[in-house]
């Protein structure tokens, strides 16, 4: 079990959106590198980037600002963004990315998704946002016909990373992440998940630990201070 602190990236800044809403965004730090370095001297061994413009866009965009991060060799980082083409995961990999990680077009595209986590083996993380049963791409805005638990299954049988579980309900509202959910998953697919969204209190990390989570994601909390990433991590692993 592992903490994994967030850094979303826009404009080269760290920003939270609520509910992936462009919209509603809250700026936190100038520069993300001093972000990371501020996450390392507090016992972060991993970090979660993602490329809001390069969501947005449908390539990496702050790509500069990641490798920079990267240079500092002192976190393992998974990436996500806006990630749909092979020359765009390989260039990230070659940075020293321990991980890519792909929402929209492996839903949109599984057959592609399938090709990429032959080619980069255990280096890709399946992103899949849900809200309720159902996967929602593009912005959280359509609905895949699929339920979370099929698309799940499916991407189980491919040689994945992890799959990062988000309910879009809960991101960055501070209110708690869906464990009856989560639980589910997990208990669904034979790889590790990850749980993002609404994780808000030590109390939260440690009925995560008790499901089984294989890491969980922090964004917000962290920046407002309901949670300080030195006790989730302690919390983490003291519950294991």
């Amino acid at each position: 079990m592992y903490i994994i602190p967030a850094i979303d990236l826009r404009g080269g800044k760290c920003v939270r959106l609520i509910q992936g809403d462009y919209h509603r965004q809250i700026n936190y730090q100038e520069n993300p590198v001093k972000q990371a370095e501020d996450f390392i001297n507090q016992g972060a061994e991993w970090v979660h980037i993602v490329d809001l413009d390069g969501a947005k866009v449908g390539r990496p965009v702050n790509t500069p600002t990641i490798s920079a991060i990267a240079k500092l060799g002192k976190l393992k980082i998974e990436v996500g963004g806006g990630l749909r083409h092979e020359q765009d995961l390989k260039s990230l990999l070659d940075l020293g990315i321990a991980r890519v990680i792909i929402g929209t077009q492996a839903v949109t595209d599984f057959e592609w998704f399938s090709d990429m986590t032959r080619k980069f083996p255990e280096k890709i993380a399946l992103g899949l946002d849900a809200r309720g049963s159902h996967v929602v791409t593009a912005g959280w805005g359509t609905e895949n016909p699929k339920s979370l638990i099929e698309l799940a299954s499916e991407a189980a049988r491919l040689p994945i990373a992890a799959i990062i579980y988000t309910d879009v309900t809960k991101d960055g509202m501070l209110a708690g992440p869906n464990i009856e959910r989560t639980k589910t998953l997990i208990h669904s697919v034979p790889v590790p998940v990850i749980a993002s969204g609404g994780v808000t209190t030590v109390e939260d990390i440690k009925k995560l630990v008790s499901i089984n989570a294989a890491g969980i994601i922090v964004g917000r909390a962290l920046y407002e201070g309901t949670i300080n990433l030195t006790e989730a991590i302690k919390a983490a692993k003291s519950s294991e």
